[in-house]
């Protein structure tokens, strides 16, 4: 309806229609609800449904349409804040924020000025995006100068980018109660010059391209790779650029791979210990990490991929009527994390990941068996321990609840 009779998020109308479905939510949800998050990663939101037209609305507007509709999400963004701090905050005592996904962006050549900027250029188009606006007042000031130059060169009067006034700098400025950041995986990154004539798009504004090590272990998604130090060096990045503030950790996790034993997902194990040891890291470089939330707690519907990626920690059978569910070695391996609130020795995570991966293989005989009635109700019993033990929180930082309920 919003998108057939008003366009969708290149109204500037929109902003007033989501504050109004924010006030609702705030009024009705409010009383339980202490955290809040107006969107989750909408660079991949405008990307796909403005630029290239993989997700809805589908338009392949480049070089312009996800701009428009990302400058109107961060007004939007800050009327819904601003709603909660001067209408609810007082009597509900909440907490508004935003959740950014952004990979880590590493200089191929660490010696090389180009490689650099280039790195730089690529956190900032991704990550910067957004938050520069919520935290300092303005886009970043490379995506201002690499998009008002080629739009000169292809013989616009004005900017693709579009431009926040004084008071709207003001207004967005500090719309932040904390960052949600999500994160998969890394890429390296080398300069590239894009010419102008090629026509306005995302990719060429940013002149770089994206290159991966043929090394890192492949997670199962195409995109996705095993490079943990970036997550480190991403949650260091945020709290320098923005000033250090509280950070939940909203997405982070490992797809299915193909051919592989169901519920045997030794690479996802791997992938957990790998990546909360490397924020458990940045934790004691003093980033404001306030809690961590992988990605997924079950098998769920994944953008324009369906139900063929699959992230969770549970296994939903999606071809049987009532979709039943069964744990992944990754499940007690999560578990034995949250419960030891980290990694005691090499020798006790060793043995939680063979105990996991016992669990996952007498699990996988019984499925073979047809040995469902049994292995659901004793599901049914883990995956509700499971909801409460999700949200990892760390020595000092509980008191953590799921971003938009407390009871998921």
């Amino acid at each position: 309806m919003l998108q057939a009779t008003y366009g969708g998020w290149q109204n500037a109308s929109m902003t007033r229609y989501f504050r109004d479905y924010a006030d609702l939510c705030f009024e009705v949800f409010g009383d339980r609800v202490k955290h809040w998050l107006t969107f989750s990663d909408p660079r991949t939101m405008v990307e796909k449904g403005y630029e290239t037209g993989l997700h809805a609305p589908g338009l392949r507007l480049q070089g312009t349409g996800l701009y428009v509709a990302a400058h109107h999400i961060i007004k939007a963004h800050a009327q819904a804040w601003h709603s909660y701090n001067t209408k609810w905050r007082s009597k509900q005592q909440g907490m508004v924020g935003i959740s950014l996904n952004c990979d880590w962006g590493e200089p191929v050549d660490i010696n090389n000025p180009n490689d650099i900027e280039a790195a730089e250029r690529y956190l900032q188009f991704c990550l910067g995006w957004f938050a520069n606006p919520i935290y300092a007042g303005d886009y970043p000031q490379v995506m201002k100068d690499h998009i008002g130059t080629k739009s000169a060169e292809q013989g616009l009067e004005m900017s693709r980018l579009p431009t926040f006034s004084l008071q709207e700098k003001s207004y967005i400025k500090g719309t932040s109660d904390f960052l949600g950041l999500g994160h998969f995986t890394t890429r390296y990154i080398t300069q590239r010059k894009y010419p102008s004539h090629q026509g306005p798009s995302y990719q060429n504004d940013r002149d770089l391209v994206e290159l991966v090590d043929p090394n890192w272990p492949d997670m199962g998604s195409s995109w996705l790779y095993y490079v943990p130090w970036g997550f480190r060096r991403l949650l260091n990045f945020a709290q320098t650029q923005y000033g250090d503030p509280p950070i939940y950790v909203t997405e982070n996790g490992a797809s299915q791979k193909l051919h592989c034993t169901q519920f045997c997902d030794e690479w996802r194990i791997q992938y957990l210990k790998g990546y909360i040891n490397e924020m458990l890291k940045a934790i004691n470089d003093g980033v404001n990490i306030k809690g961590y939330t992988s990605w997924s707690l079950l098998d769920k519907f994944e953008w324009e991929k369906g139900y063929a990626d699959r992230y969770g920690f549970y296994y939903v059978e999606f071809n049987v009527r009532n979709k039943p569910r069964y744990p992944k070695a990754s499940v007690q391996y999560y578990k034995e994390i949250i419960t030891a609130n980290g990694f005691p020795n090499p020798r006790e995570v060793e043995s939680w990941r063979l105990n996991a991966l016992e669990t996952c293989s007498i699990n996988n005989q019984m499925l073979a068996t047809g040995a469902t009635a049994e292995m659901g109700s004793h599901l049914h019993l883990h995956l509700s321990e499971f909801r409460i033990t999700l949200l990892f929180c760390f020595k000092n930082l509980c008191n953590v609840y799921f971003l938009g309920s407390e009871n998921y």
